[in-house]
């Protein structure tokens, strides 16, 4: 409680400010563009408020640095010019008291992720200073095979998208042979990677509920169901769903 509390209050007022951006701008999919600098925002408080630093704490807040600058910059190009997200238009369209239903279920809801995801984070900073070690090897592996995916599939589909004889059509080609969505996978093990550097912290695999956090909103709830319910029905989907595992590339059942 002593590290969750300080770091809770910063959350929650950092996303009352993109609450309010969002509302004068009208289109609460900017929210998405604050995800990764959220953490980063968590990454620096914990970091001056925490124990004091060694090479450890430094590696994975220039991690968290990384992985969070790319995902904000990627995907304010992607929106730039474009109107609300399609999720987040759906719900303008049907909600009732949108405004306060926006508040908590849209940006006090993704606050309340940020902070349970980001545990790993905070709990290393708060933690006195630990040896570079075997998991942090494990760690650094698992977050640059995720951010491969990542980056590389969103790179993948986005000079698919540009090309203008792909117009409606599925990017099937590349990462995207081998699993549906590339770089959820990869976000998933960006976050097994940055859990690892936890267990070197006295009870750190009490943030396991990390990785299994977002692992299961991308797969099971977020992710891969509210991205592929606009392709039901359309045959080469369900060619391409047949052929292709949702998640984990190779595994079908995943």
């Amino acid at each position: 409680m002593q590290i969750i509390a300080p770091t809770a209050t910063v959350i929650f007022l950092y996303m009352v400010i993109v609450f309010f951006i969002a509302q004068m701008k009208k289109d609460n999919s900017i929210v998405d563009i604050f995800w990764g600098p959220g953490f980063i925002l968590v990454s620096l408080f914990s970091t001056l408020q925490g124990a004091p630093v060694g090479l450890h704490k430094i590696i994975l807040n220039l991690l968290v640095l990384l992985w969070g600058t790319r995902l904000a910059i990627h995907i304010y190009i992607r929106n730039k010019g474009k109107e609300e997200d399609f999720r987040y238009k759906a719900w303008r369209e049907t909600w009732k008291y949108f405004t306060m239903r926006s508040f908590f279920q849209i940006f006090m809801l993704q606050g309340m992720l940020m902070l349970i995801i980001g545990l790993p984070i905070f709990y290393v900073n708060f933690s006195p200073v630990a040896d570079f070690s075997t998991f942090d090897c494990l760690g650094l592996l698992l977050f640059f095979t995720g951010f491969y995916f990542e980056v590389t599939g969103d790179l993948q589909l986005t000079k698919f998208r540009k090309e203008l004889g792909n117009k409606g059509k599925l990017m099937t080609a590349g990462l995207w042979s081998i699993t549906r969505h590339p770089n959820y996978f990869g976000e998933a093990l960006i976050w097994w990677g940055i859990f690892c550097f936890a267990l070197d912290c006295s009870h750190g695999w009490k943030t396991l509920i990390s990785p299994v956090m977002i692992t299961f909103l991308l797969r099971f709830v977020s992710g891969v169901p509210m991205m592929e319910k606009k392709y039901e029905g359309r045959d080469d989907w369900e060619n391409y769903k047949k052929k292709t595992a949702a998640f984990v590339p190779f595994l079908k059942f995943l």
